[in-house]
């Protein structure tokens, strides 16, 4: 058994008692010593603690890491490899991408380390958000749907092609929409209501402004949409019968709502049984003057809590992806969330 002095947060010396054949003893402490040394060191910042809990269950990339917590992709590949080099780690490679998880061999000195290093995680502010992200990245990766469409999109701009556009592509997709009946709650004048209405089978458009209301009515008589109907009220409260309708979207809408998570729960109360929830706002973001340029209550969300909320709310199969981010300051990115009652 070896002594060390700990203090604020540092080790200043070590010693090991005295035995019969010190110089022995004295080059296993030192061999100890060393791989002791490198595990506190690797795991005395909060952010490795951070990683070392989220690879508890399951092996991750580095970009998956990167989604989770936010934080950019040199400093995380820099913590793991502190990790790694420590043995507390170790990866595996699936084509171009390498995956990290606890080293399933490390001695116990090391699990050791590893579990107090999760404790220590577990108090952290973090944990509770970072879990919630692990659950909605994993149950991802089993969506290759999803993974075809970023390699489409990612592919979409490279090359010119005459009449290639996403508005042509919104249209076409548009026409294989089945008879559903929508609610778009937070519509504002209703202009992804209006092309709702050309396919569904009926669109009640909700905003708490009046005026709104009035001027998107007028406008869906004016265009003779007679399935288009605009009714003013809340969206923690829509004027909606209870189990009506087949999908309820919130396009850009919840950020503007005075409990999002309330309007959340009236989606699925208004929503049929197998119904739909389709949410499209902006992450997370700093942006302060949103406030008073676009009155927006809430600087976007972070996926973790939209995930919590739709998950308290009863929904199921929720999935939740950055699908746009602006190449201009302030370089907002926006969230597409869906979910099953």
């Amino acid at each position: 058994m070896f002594i060390l002095t700990y203090q604020d947060g540092k080790i200043y010396d070590y010693a090991w008692p005295s035995t019969q054949n010190s110089s022995l003893t004295g080059l296993v402490a030192k061999k100890i010593m060393s791989s002791t040394l490198k595990s506190l060191r690797a795991l005395a910042d909060p952010t490795r603690l951070r990683i070392v809990a989220l690879l508890e269950r399951e092996a991750l990339s580095v970009n998956e890491l990167q989604e989770i917590t936010r934080m950019g992709q040199s400093r995380i590949s820099t913590h793991l490899g502190l990790l790694q080099e420590a043995g507390l780690l170790q990866s595996r490679r699936e084509g171009k991408r390498a995956f990290y998880k606890w080293h399933e061999n490390a001695d116990s000195t090391a699990r050791e380390f590893i579990e107090l290093a999760v404790r220590g995680a577990k108090e952290e502010s973090h944990y509770a958000g970072d879990q919630l992200n692990l659950k909605r990245v994993v149950a991802r990766r089993e969506q290759q749907a999803h993974v075809y469409f970023n390699q489409v999109a990612g592919r979409f701009d490279r090359s010119y092609g005459p009449g290639r556009s996403w508005q042509a592509f919104g249209h076409l997709l548009l026409r294989i929409l089945p008879p559903l009946v929508v609610a778009d709650l937070g519509s504002g004048e209703g202009l992804l209501s209006e092309l709702l209405a050309r396919r569904c089978k009926k669109v009640i458009a909700v905003d708490n402004s009046e005026k709104m209301v009035k001027f998107g009515a007028a406008k869906a008589k004016k265009n003779g949409l007679k399935n288009l109907e605009f009714r003013h009220g809340d969206l923690q409260s829509p004027p909606v019968e209870p189990a009506s309708v087949d999908l309820v979207i919130l396009s850009q809408a919840l950020h503007h709502a005075e409990e999002p998570a309330q309007t959340i729960v009236a989606a699925h109360r208004i929503l049929k049984p197998g119904g739909q929830v389709m949410i499209l706002d902006l992450l997370r973001h700093n942006f302060e003057q949103a406030r008073e340029l676009y009155g927006d209550r809430w600087l976007g969300f972070a996926e973790s809590d939209l995930y919590h909320w739709l998950e308290t709310a009863g929904f199921k199969k929720i999935e939740i992806s950055a699908v746009a981010s602006e190449e201009q300051p302030p370089h907002f990115q926006t969230l597409l969330a869906s979910a099953m009652k």
